[in-house]
């Protein structure tokens, strides 16, 4: 029979990713947008018009829609993916940040009892690395005490629990998959490694003089989110209901990220200084079309950057996804990760910038035609 999947977040990096294998799967995939007078949905729009694939309006922070929902649905399967995902926007918006992150897994867990779902609904919650926070041991796993460090890690650690009182409490199916870092060339530009990527290619291309960065030190279990989708489904297809680490083993600084980023734009990094008065600078470039030169400084530290907690020494250990659900974590490495990322952001300036020039003589001639006229 056809199984049916509802995915809160979906016009996310992850929920993207998760649709796509769903529908490969034979599911009948429906998916949570949020009404706004912007459109969010770039990264779903190749799905929209398919045939099994159902957009439809709630919010994390509306019950009664999600109630309704899910009703309507009546899922065989919940990803819940919908949060304020970025860390340092929760110290901004720590309030908005608690309703979605934390009241919000409550909502979802309560419209499934509230339409009588609870023994045949499997939920699974996308759980983070940032419950660690200020780590106490190396490398963290699904036994490694939590320490969080963030109003978003606050936030994430009560949807963590309320997802395991609810599989206590009522022997419901309801997981969390404890996500360490995960990127792709679909990642939110304001996440540091996109926004690497991008300043690597727009600087390569001279669209951008400088990148500017926090904590080069912070130290980050880095996999591919097209992978980490996955793991997602085979948790939901365990035989019994567990929470899993999902992450690669293999820790990088986002220094290292930086280096291997501007080498595949072409551009050789040395760096200098140390803190805040640490710099990127060009030793080398490759290819005719490089628009930077040998001694420019195209990477610095900036203070606005830094977080009033940070956390800094994240790896995880994937051993009990690897042996119990068969997951390898490794499909990707974090070089090809880089790589593809940085393929795709080139491209993308180019077409930005191709796109910008038609745009100026299409322009011009509107104008011209004007004053002819």
């Amino acid at each position: 029979m056809t199984k049916t999947a509802l995915i809160t977040g979906v016009t996310g990096q992850d929920g993207s990713y998760l649709s796509e294998f769903l529908l490969d799967k034979g599911y009948e995939v429906h998916g949570i947008i949020r009404r706004s007078s912007v459109d969010y949905r770039e990264r779903i729009a190749h799905l929209e018009g398919t045939p099994h694939f159902h957009l439809h309006y709630a919010d994390m922070s509306d019950s009664m829609s999600l109630v309704k929902l899910v009703g309507k649905v009546q899922p065989d399967e919940i990803y819940n993916l919908a949060a304020q995902s970025h860390v340092q926007v929760s110290f901004d918006a720590p309030e908005f940040t608690a309703d979605v992150d934390a009241v919000g897994v409550l909502r979802i867990l309560e419209a499934v009892r509230t339409n009588h779902l609870e023994k045949t609904c499997k939920i699974y919650q996308a759980s983070t690395s940032e419950l660690y926070g200020k780590v106490e041991e190396v490398p963290q796993s699904e036994t490694t005490p939590f320490h969080p460090y963030s109003p978003y890690a606050v936030a994430k650690l009560y949807g963590y629990w309320i997802i395991k009182e609810y599989r206590e409490a009522y022997d419901m199916f309801c997981c969390s998959g404890i996500l360490f870092n995960h990127e792709s060339e679909r990642r939110g530009e304001t996440f540091v490694t996109r926004k690497i990527t991008l300043a690597a290619a727009r600087i390569a291309q001279g669209k951008q003089d400088r990148l500017y960065l926090g904590n080069l030190d912070s130290l980050r279990d880095w996999g591919y989110a097209k992978d980490y989708v996955e793991c997602m489904w085979l948790i939901l297809q365990h035989e019994t209901p567990e929470d899993f680490v999902i992450a690669t083993g293999v820790q990088h600084s986002v220094r290292e990220f930086a280096t291997l980023a501007f080498r595949h734009a072409g551009i050789e990094l040395r760096w200098e200084g140390e803190g805040i008065e640490e710099k990127g600078i060009v030793t080398n470039v490759q290819g005719d079309n490089v628009q930077c030169t040998k001694g420019d400084v195209v990477v610095r530290v900036s203070p606005d950057f830094y977080r009033p907690t940070d956390v800094v020494n994240l790896l995880g250990d994937p051993s009990k996804a690897k042996r119990e659900l068969g997951w390898n974590p490794q499909s990707t490495s974090f070089e090809q990760l880089v790589e593809l990322m940085v393929a795709h952001d080139m491209k993308k300036v180019a077409a930005d910038d191709a796109a910008a020039e038609i745009r100026k003589v299409n322009l011009a001639e509107f104008l011209e035609k004007g004053i002819d006229k």
